[in-house]
């Protein structure tokens, strides 16, 4: 009875032992469980340090829209607003997009090889007369010599312009003058018009020499200038002045000298 014993002993010391040389084998192999161990998503976020290189950004799929402008567009802009910023104090630009909706600049593409066609028909309007035409001629002539990048050709037939003239007695609201544009989505001006009145608010007779004025408020509309803050500027909202003054003429140029489009 007793060797019997002692014999099953032996065997179970063995198992034992077996068991634990086995154990400590599994324990240095196999990686330790986290028992508070993050989601897989989380933990490669964390993982990115300021000597890892990092993460590839996920690639669109085939026919997928973007969200927002890209990083070239982006740049753009701040290129934008940089020169606009540092046109302060020359140009008025900064002080309309301030009061802008869209903060966007609008103004043709170069049209020097191909000028904006202008259609200057005659009026029928009370108190119109044939010299107002010259006034507004001599307007555009007047922009154009300013040096910006844009040529109208004046004798547009109707059919093929893109700029109309119109004429009206009077408008309902104080003005004497008035542009209408349309703009694509990049910001290019595509078609005007323009149209005056040959009456002012009080019921005046409009002279020719009104009419020029006018003519010269309204094409810098058309250029893609808004109402400047200063009275010593033609593109001032109720003009007070008979000629361009350098702040509208650097305004003018550096317009044309930006891309067309949002700025945001």
């Amino acid at each position: 009875m007793a060797g019997r014993f002692s014999l099953n002993w032996f065997a179970v010391a063995s198992v034992l032992i077996v068991a634990a040389i086995v154990a400590d084998i599994v324990r240095r192999t196999w990686p330790a469980a986290d028992p508070v161990a993050a989601p897989a998503s989380v933990q490669e976020s964390l993982a990115v340090t300021p000597d890892s290189p990092p993460a590839p950004r996920p690639v669109p799929a085939a026919g997928s829209v973007a969200a927002g402008p890209g990083y070239i567009e982006q740049l753009a802009h701040a290129e934008t607003r940089r020169r606009l910023r540092a046109s302060a104090g020359i140009t008025y630009l900064n002080d309309f997009l301030a009061a802008s909706t869209d903060s966007m600049l609008h103004r043709w593409n170069n049209r020097i090889a191909s000028p904006v066609r202008v259609y200057v028909g005659p009026g029928r309007a009370a108190n119109y007369q044939p010299e107002y035409a010259d006034a507004i001629r001599w307007a555009f002539a007047r922009w154009m010599s300013a040096g910006v990048p844009v040529r109208f050709d004046l004798d547009a037939d109707s059919a093929a312009a893109e700029v109309r003239i119109r004429w009206r007695v009077q408008f309902d609201i104080d003005r004497t003058g008035q542009t209408d544009l349309t703009w694509n989505g990049d910001g290019h001006i595509e078609t005007g018009v323009i149209t005056f009145a040959t009456f002012d608010p009080q019921g005046r007779p409009m002279t020719t020499d009104d009419i020029r004025v006018v003519a010269l408020h309204e094409v810098g509309h058309l250029l893609g200038l808004d109402h400047s803050p200063d009275s010593a500027d033609v593109m001032f909202p109720v003009s007070r002045v008979r000629d361009l003054s350098e702040r509208d003429v650097q305004s003018a140029l550096v317009l044309y000298a930006l891309a067309p489009g949002p700025l945001r």
